[in-house]
């Protein structure tokens, strides 16, 4: 049994340790160095290459098995780079690992809240997530319960009650002692549940080549099938010949480093954010901040800095119920006894605490936490309940008396907290009559000095930004006015938004959201994903946790609450609103290098694919070793991708990533198979060993490689020019010392010389067939709308 006051001792809790009532999460976000390995390991792609490599070694064919080596190089890279992220992320993990306050042996301790263990006497306030259930043995407190129940509604928990594990605290602050842990707990038994039913969701990019992948892995069985017994019954071929006909091919239409490059591009994006302390949650979600073009932020910490403090207080008239009049004096000791006893539950309080002092005169009888549904928070001494909230909360029918003053303070930018006695009896549910005013508290908060420019940055990347706040839409508008927001004039009170289908129309018409309630924020966001954006979501406090959950990328910071922190898929470390750029520059990065790269590796597989097609249809061996396919994708693919996949690229990301990757990939595509058909068949012609016609088809390969390499390297800097002269200087060398090794052999006479002669002309070859790739766009692009929307976006 837990002593309430004492808690648990340290022999109890080594006790409950070792019997395994540890409060363990359901599950590691992060993989472990064997997960890491076997993922990298065991995928279908190199099951299908061992398949090869063993086929080839049967037939004793070890010149081609040159793949080999690429493939193990690609495994190495990726296990390399995910085991380098993941020792920065864990490290910030660490820092970043939810706390609790537990007592034990009549000591306060703030631990890790995956070594509490079960009937630990916990202490929880506002902005606090629960991680386990637990029994509510002292104080009060409202809760939010929305994330495990699906209720959005604050309820309010008194001793006795339950406290559900996943749910926040709101407001107020109450000991409980933990009843369920680990795996027991209700929301690690729904997260299990859930786990068994969801699939991750998956990014545009990473879908693409997910469909990209798993419809050529299901091609090339019955490619490869069909090519083995053509070439050894039809044409007639040996066994080694027929192997090495088959493996050529169906390697040429295997995009094996594609999707690697992706992974790796994520996780060195999420390594380097990592160092600039961003932690990232979930990493698709850099390339969905990229595409992201309505950005919500809250005001209170993303456009100011979340301190707030009080500038002014300006006092009314008041007297007590005698009739005696309270001079300024007296006034000033009755906010600051009453704020004395209301916990600091957010940054209001905290300034108000800050301004006042905690000193009390007097206890009170019953304190009512701040609601962010009713925006207000008090105390009751006897028959006198005082309260501090919104003034539209609170003065109601009276507001327009004191309308003037608090246009006067929300005109400048100043958040506006009235003060005053409740004329009815107070239950913590919504104020229904004015209350008495007695003074109002002006407070500010000073723009943070890098706003104005990140602002201008989404500006110009063409990102809309949108003020979601609880304050006063007046106040709101002023900051976002200061902030340098576009359009920030044009503001809505969010109390009158009544319906779904006014909110609907809102965010069509309006830039910034004042009083908003926690819920509105969560059909705000929706309201703009039903409009067809992509929408990020900031934020810093509980009342911020439904709408970040909701975004399609969420961002908190970590200096506001645990909860929103918890819901966050990235969290800016250092509370550093500035930071995004650089979260969105690297998104982008990825995406568009990818985009650019992905285009050198499809083009091959669309080559393959039309002349394995013809190779069929005519009854011929594949004119191409699978050496040589090694040889084209090592030095026009493979290297210059990974090096241009890395490098700074912030452009803006627009329309559907296969199509666009697809039609880059076109015009190589077609071109090379156009060159290795006409050699194809001059080597029929003319009677030419398959050595002589594929070391010829190589040559003209290789020329078109590098051409395409130079347009995707256009423009150039320093960088891809060394890429271009690296890969250039490799294939020399390689022709010069590695001949053998790639089934090169040397090509005499008129064949050499038809051969300069193809490799000459396949240079305005590429650039016509690029030209009229492009023509055939532009006519689909002017004359079909879908076509238009997928390629564009």
């Amino acid at each position: 049994m837990t002593d309430v006051k004492k808690g648990l001792s340290t022999k109890q809790v080594e006790k409950l340790t070792l019997e395994g009532k540890v409060n363990v999460s359901v599950g590691k976000q992060s993989k472990t160095i064997g997960q890491i390995i076997a993922g990298n390991v065991f995928t279908y792609f190199n099951l299908i290459f061992a398949v090869f490599a063993v086929l080839l070694a049967l037939v004793r064919s070890y010149n081609n098995m040159t793949f080999v080596p690429v493939i193990i190089f690609n495994m190495l890279i990726g296990i390399i780079q995910e085991i380098r992220a993941k020792k920065v992320l864990d490290k910030l993990t660490v820092v970043n690992a939810p706390k609790t306050s537990v007592i034990r042996d009549g000591q306060l301790h703030i631990i890790d809240s995956e070594t509490l263990v079960k009937g630990d006497l916990c202490v929880f306030s506002a902005g606090n997530q629960l991680s386990a259930d637990a029994i509510l043995v002292e104080g009060f407190v409202r809760v939010n319960e929305s994330l495990v129940t699906g209720e959005s509604d604050e309820v309010v928990k008194n001793a006795g009650d339950i406290l559900l594990s996943g749910s926040f605290i709101v407001s107020g602050e109450c000991k409980a002692v933990l009843t369920n842990v680990g795996l027991d707990a209700y929301a690690a038994k729904l997260a299990i549940e859930a786990k068994a039913g969801r699939k991750k969701q998956k990014t545009d990019m990473m879908e693409s080549l997910d469909k990209l992948v798993k419809t050529i892995g299901v091609l090339i069985i019955p490619i490869g099938i069909g090519l083995f017994l053509q070439s050894r019954f039809a044409v007639g071929s040996t066994i080694k010949g027929s192997i090495d006909s088959m493996v050529a091919s169906l390697v040429g239409m295997i995009p094996e480093g594609l999707y690697l490059l992706a992974s790796v591009a994520l996780v060195v994006s999420v390594m380097r954010l990592g160092k600039k302390n961003v932690l990232v949650h979930e990493m698709n979600c850099v390339e969905t901040l990229a595409r992201v073009n309505v950005l919500c932020v809250d005001k209170t910490g993303t456009i100011t800095k979340p301190e707030m403090s009080v500038t002014h207080v300006e006092i009314l008239d008041y007297t007590y119920d005698s009739g005696e009049a309270v001079d300024s004096h007296g006034v000033e000791r009755i906010i600051k006894n009453v704020a004395a006893a209301i916990s600091t539950d957010n940054a209001t309080m905290e300034a108000i605490h800050r301004y006042y002092g905690i000193d009390k005169e007097k206890e009170c009888d019953e304190v009512f936490p701040f609601s962010s549904q009713n925006k207000y928070s008090g105390a009751r001494y006897g028959r006198d309940v005082y309260l501090f909230g919104a003034p539209e909360y609170l003065l109601l029918d009276s507001y327009d008396n004191y309308k003037k003053v608090i246009d006067k303070y929300s005109g400048n930018g100043e958040r506006i907290v009235v003060f005053g006695k409740a004329n009815e009896e107070i239950t913590g549910e919504a104020v229904t009559m004015a209350i008495t005013p007695i003074a109002f508290i002006i407070l500010e908060n000073e723009i943070r000095e890098t706003a104005k420019d990140t602002f201008e940055y989404f500006k110009q990347q063409g990102v809309a930004i949108k003020v979601i706040s609880g304050d006063n839409p007046v106040t709101a508008s002023k900051v976002a006015i200061r902030a340098g927001i576009e359009n920030a004039t044009h503001y809505i009170d969010a109390t009158t938004l009544k319906t779904d289908d006014d909110i609907e129309k809102a965010v069509e018409e309006y830039t910034v959201f004042g009083r908003v309630i926690p819920e509105q924020k969560k059909k705000i966001i929706e309201a703009f994903k039903a409009a067809g954006n992509v929408v990020a979501m900031t934020g810093d406090g509980v009342n911020d946790v439904l709408a970040l959950k909701c975004a399609d990328c969420s961002v908190a910071m970590a200096s506001g609450s645990e909860a929103a922190s918890n819901a966050a898929q990235i969290v800016l470390l250092d509370s550093d609103f500035s930071k995004m750029p650089d979260v969105v520059g690297e998104g982008r990065r990825v995406v568009n290098n990818i985009k650019r790269s992905a285009s050198l590796f499809l083009a091959k597989n669309i080559f393959s694919m039309m002349l394995t097609i013809f190779t069929l249809i005519s009854v011929n061996l594949y004119p191409l070793y699978p050496t040589q396919l090694s040889f084209l994708g090592i030095f026009t693919i493979g290297i210059p991708a990974f090096f241009l996949a890395l490098q700074p690229n912030k452009s803006l990301i627009k329309g559907d990533f296969l199509l666009n990757v697809v039609l880059k990939a076109l015009p190589t595509g077609i071109t090379d198979f156009i060159v290795v058909t006409i050699v194809t068949i001059y080597g029929n012609c003319t009677g030419l060993v398959h050595e002589q016609t594929a070391t010829a088809a190589t040559l003209v390969l290789l020329t078109v490689g590098m051409a395409a390499l130079i347009r995707v390297c256009m423009p150039f800097d320093m960088i891809r020019v060394i890429v271009c002269i690296a890969m250039a200087g490799g294939i020399v060398f390689s022709m010069i010392f590695l001949r053998p090794l790639f089934a090169m052999v040397v090509l005499k006479g008129l064949t050499r010389n038809l051969t300069i002669i193809m490799m000459i002309l396949s240079i305005p070859l590429y650039r016509y067939v690029c030209r009229m790739t492009a023509w055939l766009i532009d006519f689909l692009e002017n004359h079909n709308r879908h076509f238009r929307h997928l390629l564009k976006g």
